[in-house]
């Protein structure tokens, strides 16, 4: 119960804030690009839209949002945390309180076709993926989840020995295999597919941002040279790693160094000018914490 308690002091009013938006967004992506058009989302988003076109008419989106979602979070509480939860209940019914919004109050006719995008499958797929991953790479980013298939991912994946993405990647493959069997088309699970790309592309470019910086490896028998050239060209730190080299025997430095992509050349200019025999790697890295002191 402490950890639950000391977990929830951890809440900040403006993750919610975020939320709130991501919510809104996701609710926006699917209900106006994906649903009017039979196109499924990823997850459990899609299992939703899939079960709300095989029954009655009052089990809606929105209704199958909270009854699949819901359960599932606090189920893997134990797991994710007690503000995780929190945060991901949170946005599932902002979620399921946007696609009730627009599906059956705003003057806004989502029932044949697309308002924006008539029924070019094409353009629904791009851009409902596109909306849908932004408020849930928001979600991520704030600290919960939109979907409850990832907890399931994290809570089964270790026992079937399978990792987290394959997991989810297997259940979105059922999904579309089941939509494809029930609807007797392939055709939209075709197209749903193209949503499911442009979903997951976006949520990483939302929580890992547009410009990832660079990680760079350099080993060199020059690391003082080589050091002082990239400080005082980019004007930020190097890290000097002391190292052994395996085949020469010899003593030698690895100097840890960030840059963005657009640095790139410039810095492999320089040590080469320094030293042309400097052995380099270079590693994409998500995100870049600087401390403040």
């Amino acid at each position: 119960m402490k950890k639950i308690t000391n977990d929830l002091k951890t809440l900040r009013w403006q993750n919610f804030v975020f939320l709130l938006v991501a919510g809104f967004v996701n609710a926006f992506g699917v209900t106006v690009f994906l649903a009017p058009v039979n196109l499924y989302d990823s997850g459990i988003s899609g299992t939703s839209i899939l079960l709300s076109q095989i029954t009655p008419e009052y089990m809606t989106l929105s209704v199958f949002l909270l009854i699949l979602n819901i359960p599932i979070f606090i189920f893997g509480y134990r797991k994710q945390g007690a503000a995780f939860t929190v945060y991901s209940i949170f946005t599932v019914l902002i979620y399921s309180l946007g696609s009730w919004l627009i599906t059956d109050v705003l003057p806004i006719d989502v029932s044949m076709a697309s308002p924006l995008a008539g029924e070019d499958l094409l353009l629904c797929a791009l851009f409902g993926g596109i909306i849908s991953g932004v408020g849930s790479g928001l979600t991520i980013r704030y600290g919960g989840a939109i979907d409850g298939v990832e907890v399931m991912a994290v809570i089964f994946a270790k026992r079937l020995n399978i990792t987290v993405g394959t997991f989810v990647m297997i259940y979105n493959v059922a999904l579309y295999i089941v939509c494809g069997f029930v609807m007797e088309s392939w055709i939209l699970p075709l197209y749903s597919i193209v949503t499911y790309i442009a979903g997951l592309k976006t949520v990483d470019y939302v929580v890992e941002g547009f410009d990832r910086s660079k990680e760079v490896m350099i080993i060199t028998d020059k690391p003082k040279e080589i050091s002082e050239a990239l400080i005082e060209r980019f004007g930020c730190g190097t890290t000097l790693i002391s190292a052994w080299g395996g085949y020469s025997k010899s003593e030698k430095s690895i100097i840890y160094f960030v840059v963005n992509r657009f640095q790139i050349s410039n810095m492999r200019n320089i040590i080469h000018k320094i030293d042309d025999k400097a052995f380099m790697t270079i590693s994409e890295v998500a995100d870049v914490f600087k401390s403040n002191d």
